[in-house]
């Protein structure tokens, strides 16, 4: 299959640019897997469409202010004698070491080995973070690794921005803080939001509890594969950047006691699935159990899914890696056409699409 067949028109008026108004009062668009059939609906009904004794996989990773600027201090040249020559974009896409990190990089050229970049604080003489480059990469890729300071989490909610997605064509509020980050968010380190999980409020996790459907969560941190474009012409080529999770013991748990007794697992998020579904790969069909590792599993059609039986996602731009794994899960055999189809109908019904939009439950 080529790249091009995940391709569809979409309006631009319809890419949501700000959260909706209530969090959790999202459309939502139910789609039957079995008969290839989809229902217009809203997200707040999701207690009375799950099953008592389905298991919901939450992705608990927590965005952290990623997006910062800085200013060129020369080459080679020293802390205390900056020469600055314009301000450099960075986006952390994920942590290497203590003070290492991969981000993206614009302007990149400018940025080469043994450059060191300054980040200042509003109204502030002295930069609060220094990093030199130490390694480049394709497109933008830079490897930084940031000088000591004793809560560098605590500088960048001072000086970092919200990573809002490029098609999210405004600057980043104070608003965003809170709304583009889930309510059970919890281990930080992602450089994208888990966006299915956007639409969930205490209310409605409460209501599934006392509906008695099963919650648990994985943890994978979002980085750069969610911000690098597709630029391979055949799905065989594609290739995805890694990306760092963990199953925890009591989901491992959970889900080996689902599977054995037939019960349900909906994922919520391509992020949750892909790490399931890594799971399930290294499993080899045992058990699973707890662990902390990488994944750079790319699902398309064709994948025959292990844990996952359903899926609540977000709708996702055309020709995009989380296309093609929806439609995978939507079918082996026609899943392509009938998600194109779904999306076609979403378009007609004016859906919002793609971050801050609404959602689609596959089950």
């Amino acid at each position: 299959m080529r790249v091009s067949d995940f391709n569809f028109d979409l309006p631009e008026e319809l890419i949501a640019q700000s959260p909706p108004a209530i969090r959790g009062s999202s459309r939502m668009l139910v789609f039957d897997r079995a008969a290839g059939t989809y229902q217009d609906n809203f997200f707040r009904n999701l207690p009375e469409i799950l099953r008592p004794g389905d298991l919901l996989i939450l992705n608990d990773s927590r965005v952290i202010p990623a997006r910062l600027y800085a200013t060129r201090a020369g080459l080679h040249t020293q802390h205390n004698s900056p020469d600055p020559t314009g301000r450099i974009e960075v986006l952390l896409t994920q942590q290497l070491a203590e003070n290492d990190w991969s981000a993206l990089v614009r302007p990149s050229r400018k940025v080469q080995p043994g450059e060191h970049l300054l980040f200042h604080a509003p109204n502030e003489t002295n930069p609060v973070l220094e990093a030199e480059v130490l390694t480049t990469g394709e497109f933008g890729e830079r490897t930084l690794q940031f000088s000591p300071t004793p809560d560098f989490h605590a500088i960048l909610n001072k000086i970092g921005h919200m990573p809002l997605p490029p098609y999210i064509h405004r600057d980043d509020n104070p608003e965003d803080r809170d709304r583009y980050q889930t309510v059970f968010s919890h281990e930080a380190g992602s450089a994208a939001a888990p966006t299915a999980g956007l639409h969930f409020t205490p209310e409605i996790l409460n209501k599934l509890k006392q509906n008695a459907v099963q919650i648990e969560t994985i943890t994978l941190h979002v980085g750069l594969g969610t911000f690098q474009p597709v630029r391979a012409e055949r799905l065989e080529d594609i290739s995805l950047h890694a990306e760092h999770y963990t199953l925890p013991p009591a989901t491992a748990k959970a889900i080996n006691i689902a599977l054995q007794a037939g019960k349900r697992i909906i994922a919520v998020g391509t992020t949750t699935t892909r790490t399931l579904e890594h799971c399930a790969q290294i499993a080899e069909g045992k058990p699973l159990t707890a662990h902390s590792s990488q994944t750079s599993i790319f699902l398309s059609p064709g994948h025959k899914f292990q844990i996952v039986s359903g899926l609540l996602t977000n709708f996702h731009l055309p020709k995009s890696t989380l296309l093609m794994l929806v439609s995978a899960f939507a079918g082996r055999e026609s899943g392509r056409e009938r998600v194109l189809a779904a999306y076609a109908h979403a378009v007609r019904q004016k859906y919002s699409f793609f971050s801050y939009g609404d959602c689609m439950l596959l089950l």
